[in-house]
């Protein structure tokens, strides 16, 4: 289930690369460059989703102690890490033809790269004690705390001057796309959504087959 559930999204993705490159119009302003969009808008999307998953996960264990919440947790925290790296690494790619620089301390960018660094110390805290379950509990609360970070990166265009432009996609008056855009951007949500599932169960797969081999090696 988790391999089909893959392959479909890497099918799904090479679909989108179809429609960025030969589909879909130039945008007018800022011309190719723009085409970026389609894959940073989604890459964040993911990356909001897995840290929400990680940050439930949490919740579940530090509640019913069952490792199997934290092994989701860190499944979707490994997906996360990757997704956020790849916005960090399209956003400055188009901020050097938009802004004229690759990166400014501006309040976006600088939450996402916090958002980096929180993944980076969920990892770090899970190996900082020779106590697993110990290392597993403070994972678990950095996750929750992390995910405050997401509602303010959405929120920070908003609240704080920034050279990040306001959502065009999840805004009170609707989305500010034309069709052809739209549905290219849809295609790039559920591509990079269904393709994080997919790697994401596989993931869940090898943790708990590792699990059972500690188990069988403690016997």
């Amino acid at each position: 289930m988790a391999s089909a559930v893959a392959l479909l999204g890497a099918s799904l993705l090479m679909v989108l690369l179809w429609m960025v490159f030969f589909w879909v119009p130039t945008e007018a302003v800022q011309g190719v460059i723009q085409r970026i969009f389609y894959v940073h808008v989604p890459a964040a999307w993911v990356s909001f989703m897995a840290f929400g998953i990680v940050a439930l996960c949490g919740v579940m264990y530090l509640w019913l102690k069952d490792d199997r919440f934290d092994r989701l947790a860190v499944s979707a925290a490994e997906g996360g890490m990757v997704f956020t790296t790849i916005v960090l690494l399209t956003g400055p790619l188009w901020g050097k033809i938009a802004w004229g620089t690759y990166w400014t301390w501006e309040p976006r960018l600088t939450l996402t790269l916090l958002l980096w660094f929180i993944y980076l110390g969920y990892f770090m805290v899970r190996n900082a004690t020779e106590n697993p379950e110990r290392g597993k509990r403070f994972a678990a609360v950095v996750g929750i705390v992390g995910a405050l970070d997401i509602p303010l990166i959405h929120v920070s265009v908003l609240w704080f001057r920034s050279l990040h432009p306001q959502p065009v996609v999840l805004n009170a008056e609707g989305p500010a796309l034309d069709a052809d855009m739209g549905i290219t951007i849809g295609m790039g949500v559920l591509a990079f959504t269904v393709f994080f599932f997919g790697v994401m169960m596989l993931r869940y797969q090898l943790e708990c087959a590792r699990a059972r081999a500690e188990l069988l090696e403690a016997r």
